[in-house]
């Protein structure tokens, strides 16, 4: 089986990570990047293709339902293709979105430079996650993956900001241009460093498909989904919470998310090592101070100091979850794992569109101050399917034995 393929092929010694796991977390960095840095450059873009804000925020949702529809058509056509033969190929995709995105004459052809783009995310991710759990020992395997992971979460530390300012100062096509150069950078780099994994037996489609719909594996998935869900629930309307409730200046809106960025990546990395030790067990703990963390949220908005203490280590159980959820899929779905890994990514976006969609109504019905209340009831039923899962599993553990 495909499970005993993920261990020690081109493992560092002494449980080291190899470096070319840093390919794979530069990748992440440059798809992270590509996803957000169009959310601060939305006026310029509306203004330069005569469009509205709305219309241009049309190319923040239509990126989003690319990779959930994208992720399990493309992994389900490229099924038999090697799994570093596939990164190639979905790096390409990538740099060619991304160029096109560049040098795009109309809005139409930048929103489907946008969905061309998005078929590679969530397959990238998913097939990465895979590659690096195979490159390492395996009591390392949620770290390397965590480490993948950490490439979105530092995108929103210093790429973001950082493209942001580049399209603000030089034109926003400029911003697409240096995410083209670091996908090429990407590509040299898992060209040269990432070893070719042979597999002993050509992957089923049909396999993967049951696999897929396992009812372990879709209860794990929508757990997931629930957990982003909680997250852009209140991530999307942090702003306005920052500044209408607790006071805060817009000058300062972005330094806090900053800070907040800083917690997301501390928690991806404390997250993979806590799910390489007990795996669901901290998952159900993380999931669990999720809910506790957004719920005090509600209740110290109009206190700043507070507010800054708690959005920190919200951002840090928020992601630190993610591991724990793509190592569990991964096992469960363990005869054929390469398109449960990719459909996470799916769900998770899912999740993050209905989010925002969800926040919204709470605003426009009860007000700012109960979003992170709703966030922390979406977490909570996220913990009941972690809680369950873990239970499922257990039960049939007993029963085998």
């Amino acid at each position: 089986m495909q499970n005993k393929e993920i261990s020690a092929a081109g493992a560092a010694p002494n449980g080291r990570f190899p470096v070319a796991l840093f390919c794979l977390t530069a990748g992440a960095f440059a798809i992270g990047m590509t996803e957000f840095v169009i959310m601060g450059l939305l006026p310029n873009v509306a203004s330069d293709l005569k469009v509205t804000i709305p219309q241009a925020g049309q190319l923040i949702t239509g990126y989003a339902l690319g990779v959930a529809v994208g992720a399990p058509l493309l992994t389900i056509a490229t099924n038999r293709v090697a799994q570093k033969q596939l990164l190639c190929l979905l790096m390409a995709i990538f740099i060619i979105g991304n160029l096109v995105a560049a040098i795009a004459p109309n809005y139409n052809v930048l929103m489907i430079s946008r969905l061309v783009t998005a078929l590679a995310h969530g397959t990238f991710l998913g097939t990465g996650s895979l590659i690096a759990a195979r490159l390492v020992r395996p009591d390392k395997r949620a770290g390397a993956v965590s480490l993948v992971l950490a490439g979105l979460t530092i995108a929103n530390i210093i790429g973001v900001p950082f493209g942001t300012l580049i399209g603000q100062q030089l034109g926003w096509r400029s911003s697409f241009g240096a995410i083209t150069v670091m996908g090429v950078i990407s590509l040299i780099g898992i060209i040269w460093l990432i070893p070719k994994i042979h597999q002993t037996e050509q992957p089923s489609l049909g396999k993967e498909v049951r696999s897929l719909f396992h009812p372990q594996v879709l209860l794990i998935l929508a757990t997931g989904a629930f957990g982003c869900c909680s997250l852009f629930t209140v991530f999307t309307y942090i702003t306005p919470m920052l500044t209408d409730v607790t006071g805060f200046q817009e000058s300062n809106v972005t330094w806090i998310l900053v800070m907040y960025g800083i917690g997301v990546t501390l928690g991806n990395l404390i997250g993979g090592r806590l799910a390489d030790w007990k795996l669901m067990p901290s998952v159900i703990t993380i999931f669990g101070l999720l809910s506790v963390l957004l719920f005090i949220l509600s209740g110290v908005l109009h206190w700043p100091v507070l507010t800054l203490i708690v959005i920190f280590l919200w951002g840090m159980a928020a992601f630190g979850i993610m591991p724990g959820i793509q190592l569990r899929i991964m096992n469960l779905a363990h005869e054929a794992p390469r398109l449960a890994a990719t459909s996470s990514h799916s769900a998770l976006n899912l999740g993050n569109a209905a989010g925002a969609f969800i926040g919204g109504v709470v605003i426009t019905h009860a007000g700012l101050v109960y979003v992170p209340l709703v966030g922390g009831v979406l977490a909570a039923i996220g913990t009941g399917g972690a809680v369950l899962s873990y239970y499922m599993v257990e039960k049939r553990k007993k029963q085998i034995t």
